[in-house]
């Protein structure tokens, strides 16, 4: 694994492992910011906890858990879409630049949208890196390569044993006579 992967994945999780904990013991903290986005993905995603403050605690343990695999190298991949998947609804709850009225607010709101939507980039090309390994599509459809040329080998090798065994078989019928 290189140097750069090493270093580079705890460094972009950890801002996810604060940020969870925070949302993991105060989730009062957030609530209220976070119900104007929070209520209508529970009303189209059933699966989720239709009180605000059990599903901030829910997107803080997520970023918590995927950051720390993230951190580890372990899944780097699956935790990296985890936590993506939780950053876009924070990001649209937090920092809603295009609502502020004071130029400075609208301003520092931009600059935190634009960081997460960075952050948002990093992570989906976390999620698409293999880690110098080929994915498991390349290594499927290489697996079904060398299936089909070693069933096109027994083919062959069967159809080229086959006729002289025939023959053979033929001569010791007619030698045992």
């Amino acid at each position: 694994m290189s140097l750069l992967r090493v270093a580079g994945r705890p460094m972009l999780a950890s801002m996810f492992v604060a940020g969870g904990l925070d949302s993991l013991s105060s989730p009062k903290d957030v609530t209220p910011i976070a119900e104007p986005v929070v209520q209508p993905i529970t009303e189209r995603v059933e699966i989720l906890p239709d009180r605000t403050e059990q599903a901030v605690r829910l997107n803080g343990a997520v970023q918590v858990a995927a950051g720390v695999l993230l951190g580890i190298g372990r899944m780097p991949r699956i935790a990296a879409l985890a936590i993506a998947a939780t950053l876009v609804p924070t990001t649209l709850a937090a920092h809603r630049f295009w609502e502020e009225d004071d130029p400075d607010q609208r301003t520092q709101q931009r600059i935190h949208f634009l960081k997460n939507l960075s952050m948002l980039g990093g992570l989906l090309i976390t999620a698409d890196d293999t880690g110098a390994s080929p994915s498991l599509s390349w290594r499927s459809r290489h697996a079904a390569k060398d299936l089909r040329r070693d069933a096109h080998l027994v083919s062959r090798s069967v159809r080229a044993t086959a006729r002289p065994a025939a023959t053979a078989g033929e001569v010791r019928a007619k030698l045992s006579r």
